[in-house]
């Protein structure tokens, strides 16, 4: 049985050493925000906090499924554990939605029986976590384009500082205006924005589980495309294409040509691969060819 190597394994090597080091920074920020949420009797420090340990579940997650994805494939598991990464993202979108359900609840609480609390520690402690924040978010940002897996990663990063921004607005609008209605404000806006990315991530992970047609391709034009460049090729039919995992595509077709000798169909079949993997970004196939049969 022959081994399918995914061209991007150095990538995913790098993806791991990142979400490493980002799983240790949000560690420490939410070890921080925690001890200061307890001194500044801060209940926005104390959630974020929270926040940050849900984060911490869900980098895990992915972190440990990236390195499932490196495993070789076996003759049970002959696409290796690709879609570990899928299954983590698709987990890590509805852990997004209960995060900002509950936030949501804690700023209507607050919303409706503020608390006081130690602005200029809350501050300190919420500009460490900002700036441990920004830190994780910057270490995934690069890595987004093309990962399902690293992408759920980053929106919970993103969730975090845009909450730790949230804390030392609020915290700054408080400490001059004395106005404690700006915090909970926030936070509903920011956990909504977390719900609707949430929901983007399930349903584009819940497709490539459900093994729909990845979202760039259009099977009509690309039938039309591999019919008109290759004139050999009389038609192109029972096409179907899938994502096995981020930017990783299959197809399989049949495909009617003229009678012909092995090595005539090699060629062709070489034409239409380079059509696939060039045009469509396809790079997994499975390709049957039909005999033209004439009328008489």
């Amino acid at each position: 049985m022959s081994v399918i190597h995914h061209p991007h394994h150095t990538e995913k090597l790098n993806k791991v050493s990142r979400l490493r080091l980002a799983i240790i920074l949000t560690g420490c920020g939410m070890l921080v925000e925690f001890a200061g949420g307890l001194l500044s009797r801060s209940l926005a420090l104390l959630s974020d906090a929270g926040h940050m340990l849900t984060h911490l579940f869900a980098l895990g997650m992915s972190y440990f499924a990236i390195l499932l994805s490196l495993r070789p494939v076996t003759k049970k598991r002959t696409w290796g554990f690709y879609r570990a990464e899928v299954l983590a993202a698709f987990v890590n979108g509805f852990v997004l939605i209960f995060v900002a359900l509950y936030l949501i609840y804690e700023a209507l609480q607050r919303f409706i029986n503020p608390r006081p609390i130690a602005i200029l520690e809350m501050l300190v402690v919420a500009l460490i976590g900002l700036a441990v924040n920004g830190i994780s978010t910057f270490l995934l940002a690069s890595m987004v384009k093309g990962d399902l897996n690293i992408r759920s990663a980053f929106f919970h990063e993103l969730g975090d500082m845009a909450s730790s921004i949230a804390i030392v607005a609020s915290g700054l609008i408080i400490f001059y205006t004395k106005n404690y209605v700006v915090d909970p404000l926030v936070a509903v806006f920011i956990c909504g924005l977390i719900v609707i990315w949430a929901i983007r991530l399930i349903a584009e992970s819940a497709n490539i589980l459900l093994e729909a047609t990845p979202r760039h391709l259009d099977i009509d034009e690309l039938v039309r495309a591999i019919e008109d460049s290759i004139p050999e090729i009389h038609e192109m039919h029972h096409v179907h294409a899938w994502t096995i995992a981020s930017s990783m595509y299959a197809l399989t077709c049949h495909i009617v040509i003229e009678d012909c000798h092995v090595s005539k169909a090699n060629e062709i079949l070489d034409k239409v691969n380079g059509l696939l993997r060039e045009k469509f970004h396809i790079g997994h196939t499975n390709i049957q060819f039909e005999c033209l049969i004439k009328k008489p």
